[in-house]
């Protein structure tokens, strides 16, 4: 169930980017685009976060204080770097970027939306990772996640 929830709640960050911030309104608002991030969420998002949590509770067992901080170490330092240029990749083919463009996409938006990622994430994830059960990471991950995906939404679709 988590996999339809990270495609669910990417959709509702796009129409959240593309109502709230883009301020697009009704009219304006880009179906195709929530429809391409849904997909996003749910063939890239939710299967890859999902299996990595599986994988780093399996690379630091147990939920205390000193593992929670382990596995945030382990998530924000090599885990979000390659998933967020992966996103980003993974985005700019969906919207048709010629390789060269996506390339240069990622040059420009890559640095920036990693140092947001590190002002949200590392205090959610250590949260998560010490109080959440195995099981409900990925959906409190996606629920957090509503303002990151309307962030990541902006950025991957500014042109």
């Amino acid at each position: 169930w988590a996999v339809p929830v990270a495609g669910a709640l990417m959709g509702a960050g796009d129409v959240i980017a593309q109502q709230l911030v883009e301020q697009r309104g009704l009219r304006g608002h880009h179906c195709p685009r929530t429809l391409k991030m849904m997909a996003i969420g749910f063939c890239f998002v939710g299967p890859v976060v999902g299996n990595w949590y599986r994988i780093l509770d399996r690379l630091v067992p147990g939920n205390t204080k000193v593992v929670a901080v382990k596995k945030m170490v382990l998530d924000q330092g090599g885990f979000a770097p390659c998933f967020l240029g992966c996103f980003l990749a993974v985005t700019g083919a969906v919207n048709g970027l010629s390789v060269q463009d996506n390339w240069s996409k990622i040059q420009q938006d890559y640095m920036d939306a990693l140092m947001t990622n590190y002002c949200i994430w590392p205090p959610v994830q250590i949260a998560n990772f010490y109080f959440v059960p195995l099981q409900h990471r990925l959906a409190v991950v996606q629920c957090v996640a509503i303002v990151w995906n309307c962030y990541l939404s902006w950025k991957a679709n500014r042109m």
